[in-house]
């Protein structure tokens, strides 16, 4: 199931359904995403359907409680920062309002004169600490404020800094989530492209680690990291601009598209 969140032609508020082909479907009963991932209830909505091509497609959660990231978890990736593969997964956290659709766009700070791309892999969890789904994810970043302050919430948390979807694949329908190819454009032109068996941990590792100290719940959402081809580690470095348009696919999983503002 793909579970989705919409606003529909002429509906001022968005509504949760399942995407089915090319069309849209709502839930009859009302249920947000959220509620479904937490109930684990897969029945089939009923409501009413919309071409797919007709709504604009909303995250998925749109304020998913808690938001983690992964650092340095491709091994091309850690290779091409000049860095050894770290032993232990290093995780940060970008705030609820980072979240935002799969056409964003991402809204520069003015502070920040470094902006950067990361296609990754989201994991969204469902109830008991489980997998209950995988999401298509750009892990925005200030080049700028990540390193030149020691911790990475301004850098990585701030406001549209997180735009994923097209939707919520349910982990039913992803038999290998490690052996998935992901792809970054900018303006059209490749930047990264690898597969997922090149991450250092696992999915079901970064679930363990984080889980030692913190409660998963149903929405969170694990980025699990990007590999190589970011901006950063470019000769000479390119950075994004106002204008430009960031595409993440993820084959079997869909892709989201934005543009910088």
């Amino acid at each position: 199931m793909k579970l989705t969140t919409f606003l529909a032609p002429g509906a001022s508020e968005p509504q949760a359904g399942e995407v089915r082909g090319d069309q849209v479907r709502a839930f009859a009963d009302g249920s947000t995403v959220l509620d479904r991932l937490a109930s684990g209830d897969r029945s089939p909505a009923t409501g009413a359907s919309h071409p797919i091509a007709e709504v604009a497609l909303q995250a998925p959660v749109p304020r998913p409680r808690a938001i983690f990231g992964i650092g340095l978890n491709y091994l091309a990736h850690a290779q091409e920062q000049g860095k050894e593969p770290p032993e232990r997964p290093i995780v940060f956290t970008k705030l609820p309002s980072s979240a935002v659709g799969p056409s964003g766009p991402i809204v520069c700070p003015a502070v920040v004169k470094r902006l950067d791309y990361e296609g990754e892999l989201g994991v969204v969890m469902g109830p008991g600490g489980q997998v209950a789904g995988y999401a298509v994810c750009n892990d925005v970043s200030a080049r700028d404020l990540q390193r030149s302050e020691p911790q990475w919430t301004r850098a990585k948390g701030f406001d549209t800094a997180c735009p994923y979807g097209p939707w919520i694949t349910t982990a039913d329908e992803v038999p290998s989530p490690e052996n998935l190819r992901l792809q970054t454009w900018v303006n059209g032109e490749p930047r990264q492209d690898a597969r997922t068996s090149d991450l250092i941990f696992s999915i079901p590792a970064l679930v363990a680690f984080i889980s030692e100290a913190i409660t998963l719940e149903p929405g969170d959402l694990i980025l699990t990291g990007t590999p190589s081809g970011v901006g950063m580690a470019m000769d000479p470095r390119r950075f994004l601009s106002e204008g430009d348009v960031v595409r993440v696919e993820i084959e079997t999983l869909g892709a989201i598209e934005h543009a910088v503002a």
